[in-house]
């Protein structure tokens, strides 16, 4: 009996010091719930929820700005009275900086801010793979990018059907038809799942240069910075055979969700854009992690 205890005690030590990995599926539940606690996190996506409605209760007090265009200004003059353009002119506007600095805060945070704090050291020697750590970070950003999305959208839709109102259950587009509350729904889903892809290949970027230094606003100015500069090379017009280059050249495209039929080569392009961006980021992320000693 005491031998078979014995054996059995061994076999059980000697599983346990032969396991080299963790179980993925855990780490990545624990990074999620770990980088929701982050208390800047928390107030980025409370702004993120305060944008619909502002843009609501404003244009249900002005009757909204003018303008008759589907870009910009004039995306927001469509929701007055069509409460279902809101969420889409949210994600819109949030899609110029706030969206990109959250998701660039998270992913500095992810690298960065643990090699700052001291714990990335401690998580390179645990038995977990490198290639697996990163997966494990990004997994953190991507629950970051997806939830401040959805928070817009979803407060947009409510916030647009209760606040601002217009025509029960139904959309007017820019090109004057009229969509079911079901498509209408599709639409604000399409532009969301597009909009998620584009802070995708932010925040590939972000962890590409977080994984170079241990200063999480580096990560913030470089990020953020790009952007600015996308922006100023996109308004030059002897520079614009460069715009097909820019990440931020096709972040109007979620308004062709309201024309009829639904143009969808602006949104294709742009997402194909964001995935040239996004493998390398994540590329040279991984070999970053698999070289660094902490």
């Amino acid at each position: 009996m005491t031998t078979a205890a014995t054996a059995t005690g061994s076999t059980a030590v000697s599983a346990a010091a032969t396991r080299t990995t963790a179980p993925l599926g855990r780490l990545a539940a624990a990074e999620v719930r770990w980088v929701l606690r982050r208390p800047r996190t928390l107030v980025l996506l409370v702004l993120l929820g305060l944008i619909p409605i502002a843009l609501g209760v404003g244009i249900a007090l002005t009757g909204g700005p003018g303008g008759d265009d589907g870009d910009g200004p004039g995306l927001v003059a469509a929701v007055a009275g069509n409460g279902l353009v809101l969420p889409i002119a949210a994600l819109g506007l949030a899609l110029a900086l706030l969206l990109p600095l959250t998701v660039a805060t998270a992913a500095a945070d992810a690298l960065a801010g643990e090699s700052a704090h001291g714990t990335l050291r401690g998580l390179l020697l645990a038995p977990v793979g490198r290639t697996r750590l990163v997966v494990m970070k990004a997994v953190g950003v991507l629950a970051v990018a997806v939830l401040a999305v959805a928070i817009l959208a979803v407060v947009g839709v409510i916030t647009g059907m209760v606040v601002v109102g217009g025509p029960s259950g139904t959309l007017i587009t820019l090109s004057g038809t009229t969509l079911g509350l079901g498509e209408a729904l599709g639409r604000v889903g399409l532009v969301a799942a597009w909009t998620v892809v584009q802070l995708l290949a932010v925040a590939a970027i972000a962890l590409a240069i977080s994984s170079f230094t241990e200063h999480p606003l580096v990560v913030l100015a470089a990020v953020l910075g790009g952007l600015i500069v996308f922006g100023v090379l996109a308004a030059i017009p002897s520079l614009e055979w460069l715009q097909p280059l820019l990440l931020t050249s096709g972040w109007g495209a979620g308004a062709d969700a309201l024309r009829d039929p639904l143009p969808l080569d602006d949104l294709a392009s742009s997402s194909l854009r964001a995935l040239v961006y996004l493998v390398p980021g994540v590329a040279v992320t991984v070999w970053r992690m698999r070289r660094r000693d902490g």
